[in-house]
């Protein structure tokens, strides 16, 4: 009994500092999906504020109803799949893509709160599982790789080491070797310690964003409205459905790997639908649906067990409307450590697939492959899910298919072919 109470509870110090840590590895979401919402026709700063309110209110929702450290935030992806694809290809206005995500967020939210949720879950195998788990850690590493500018786009490859005479990439190394350091020595703190000693340095070495900066932030703007005058035609539920899907297994895909390093896997359900409402919900905050988000490892690894992890991280989002100028101080030097290591924590899990059974490694690997390799953990999870019962088949294990992860199937490669004709 006592063992398994001191896995639940940590003391409220850590859980505090586990949540600044997490505020700090997702707070970029402020400028990124803001500055991809202006692209879809509201004003950077209305952008950010519909993405500070969206995250703060599903991430404190976590927090006291969930009782979970898990930060929600719009997903990186879904966001570019909203204004690039659902706003920009099928030319509907800014209200007009907040009805898809309400209508693909009901859709989520009934998943969630039937017996198709518990179904779905059930029916995908651990490999998978732990193949997303892997997936996500490699997605993590690699942009941290990316933040801290080690790799680059290369000119003759797809990615190529980044520039070592760079003080960004100089700043970048050593905050890294200090961050292995902290943490291999179980230092307290290691990350929120990462996180200052590198943003000290990053000043000492003259990097650009470590002065305060004057942000206007409009808040005139708080709550939207969703227009379904689209409604009628085709093309707005050809949208509705591959949103619809991503968010319902990149979600369970997501949750369940970060429960299982919470140890908390009897949690799932009610994550799983409080992350169905956050998502819903964002339709009327004016963004893209929000997700579990992949940094919530860097939470767990830095000590967080409950739910007042997230709602420091809540109220840290809900202050940021005040506090950007000073936010934009932590530069990605600072920051693209712990991604990197959290995302090493999370890969480990590749001890757990079953190697020796092809039928079940290939469309594993597929997804711990494709989720970096795409940038997408939609289209990364997809890849495996397609795979997984074209193998068995193959080699003659039909009998292992259930019909629900057939379908799950059949929908994944729906999906792909709405992407091919371009639908």
């Amino acid at each position: 009994m006592k063992q398994s109470c001191t896995k639940q509870t940590a003391p409220l110090r850590d859980e505090i500092i586990a949540g600044i840590i997490g505020y700090f590895t997702t707070v970029y979401i402020v400028i990124v999906n803001g500055s991809i919402l202006s692209e879809a026709g509201i004003t950077l700063e209305t952008g950010m504020i519909a993405t500070i309110i969206a995250s703060f209110v599903g991430t404190m929702v976590m927090g006291i109803f969930g009782k979970l450290p898990l930060i929600l935030i719009p997903g990186m992806g879904i966001n570019a799949l909203f204004a690039y694809s659902i706003i920009g290809n099928n030319g509907f206005t800014f209200q007009e893509g907040l009805a898809v995500v309400l209508v693909a967020g009901l859709i989520f939210l009934i998943t969630a709160f039937s017996k198709i949720g518990v179904i779905l879950k059930d029916a995908i195998p651990n490999s998978l599982k732990h193949g997303i788990t892997v997936g996500l850690g490699f997605f993590l590493i690699l942009i941290g790789l990316e933040k801290s500018g080690l790799i680059i786009s290369g000119e003759s490859t797809i990615i190529e080491i980044g520039d070592f005479t760079s003080t960004t990439v100089i700043v970048s190394l050593i905050t890294l070797f200090i961050a292995i350091f902290l943490f291999v020595k179980n230092i307290p703190a290691n990350f929120l310690l990462t996180m200052v000693v590198g943003t000290i340095l990053a000043a000492l070495f003259g990097l650009p964003n470590t002065e305060v900066s004057t942000v206007s932030v409009n808040m005139s703007e708080l709550l939207f409205m969703p227009s379904f005058t689209a409604a009628g035609h085709f093309s707005f539920w050809l949208a509705v459905f591959p949103l619809a899907l991503i968010l319902i297994f990149e979600n369970m895909g997501i949750l369940s790997g970060q429960l299982e390093m919470l140890h908390r896997e009897k949690s799932y359900s009610r994550a799983f639908r409080i992350t169905a409402f956050s998502a819903t919900a964002s339709a009327f905050f004016g963004t893209s649906p929000t997700v579990s988000g992949a940094e919530n490892a860097a939470v767990i690894a830095s000590g967080g067990k409950t739910g007042k992890a997230a709602i420091t991280a809540g109220l840290l989002f809900l202050a940021t409307i005040f506090i950007i100028p000073w936010i934009s101080m932590v530069p990605n030097s600072a920051i693209s450590p712990i991604l990197i290591i959290v995302g090493f924590l999370m890969a480990q899990n590749i001890r757990h697939l079953p190697l020796d059974n092809l039928s079940e490694s290939i469309p594993a690997m597929l997804i711990v492959v494709m989720i970096p390799f795409t940038y997408s953990i939609g289209d990364g999870m997809a890849f495996g899910f397609i795979a997984y019962p074209i193998v068995k088949a193959a080699l003659g294990k039909q009998q292992e298919l259930s019909k629900p992860l057939i379908a799950i199937s059949i929908l994944f490669s729906l999906s792909f072919i709405m992407k091919i004709v371009g639908l």
